[in-house]
């Protein structure tokens, strides 16, 4: 029950408790939802996973927002859908829904009328038809070959009116059927990343292949090679550090500024065997960006090299946590 009336002038207090109070609200919405999952959930996803052709996702209103963005779920999780306006779909974009694919309809009342045309249409191609509403004796229930009743729950605004947490149980019970089809498809991050190749989704899946630093610039000496040299090579490459390689390119260790601040005295006459750090930290070549980022975050360390995938041992790039800043990841 929303208890706080807030007018002009309210204090901070006030404005506070009025946003948790919506907050807690729509939890306790969400803890009905959860206890109003059913056997049918899991039918609705096996229907979903049958689907040879795309998902549809409908709904009016606000419902209509919630269906969009279940779509675009869906889709953006490897299962082709769509979304279609109702209003819309009976003036002529009914020709968007195929034999193959399967309507969810979302509707609180379950009784918007606007719904009444597609949902026809769908029987009438035989389509499969999944509802959502609060109603079970709804036309929109009545219609449907599976039925996800979702609880009457009371909205946050005062009135009990604008839809808010009616919304919020629609949105979650979407992503719980995308998350849960998702999972029951196999759906890996290789195929995530094919979906999402550009904002920040797409610089998380990003492999630290696609942004190391390769062939020249990677900045490595030998055992034998002289400290001056060493720092030389770190200087001039960028990366404050060096690796250590043998004979056969295998990388042995890695020199850092906090390595030469450790072993000062052995800069002017050692070697770098004297001076590096054995078994450095390292990454395979298809390591996710973010987790090499979190890898070096939690060693500490502000460089990491890259290993080849046929000779693990032997390093083909670097990354400098500089590096991660300029994709944007941080």
């Amino acid at each position: 029950m929303i208890t706080h009336d807030i007018r002009s002038g309210a204090t901070t207090s006030a404005l506070l408790e009025r946003g948790r109070e919506v907050i807690r609200a729509e939890i306790d919405a969400l803890i009905q939802l959860e206890a109003f999952l059913d056997e049918n959930f899991a039918t609705a996803v096996q229907m979903l996973d049958a689907t040879r052709g795309r998902i549809v996702v409908t709904g009016m209103g606000k419902s209509g927002h919630m269906a969009r963005k279940i779509a675009a779920t869906f889709a953006a999780t490897g299962s082709p859908a769509i979304f279609i306006h109702p209003a819309e779909a009976a003036h002529g974009d009914l020709g968007m829904v195929q034999d193959g694919d399967t309507l969810i309809v979302l509707s609180n009342s379950g009784s918007t009328p606007e719904l009444t045309p597609v949902m026809q249409h769908c029987r009438a191609l035989r389509i499969r038809i999944i509802g959502v509403a609060s109603r079970a004796d709804s036309p929109v229930m009545q219609a449907a070959d599976v039925k996800l009743l979702i609880p009457q729950v009371r909205e946050a605004c005062p009135s009990n009116i604008a839809p808010t947490s009616s919304t919020a149980v629609m949105l979650a019970l979407g992503d719980a059927l995308a998350m849960a089809l998702m999972d029951l498809r196999g759906v890996q991050r290789d195929s995530l990343k094919q979906l999402h190749p550009g904002g920040v989704i797409g610089l998380r899946l990003m492999a630290v292949s696609e942004m190391m630093h390769g062939g020249a610039s990677l900045p490595l000496v030998r055992r034998e090679t002289p400290m001056r040299e060493v720092i030389m090579t770190m200087t001039s490459m960028g990366f404050g550090a060096a690796g250590v390689v043998d004979d056969d390119g295998r990388l042995v260790g890695v020199i850092t500024d906090g390595d030469l601040r450790r072993h000062i005295g052995d800069l002017g006459d050692g070697h770098a065997v004297d001076v590096m750090t054995a078994n450095p930290k390292t990454v395979p070549l298809d390591t996710l960006a973010e987790d090499a980022l979190m890898i070096m975050n939690d060693c500490k360390i502000t460089t990491v090299f890259v290993m080849e995938d046929e000779r693990p041992e032997v390093p083909a790039g670097i990354v400098h946590i500089h590096d991660f800043v300029r994709y944007g990841l941080s």
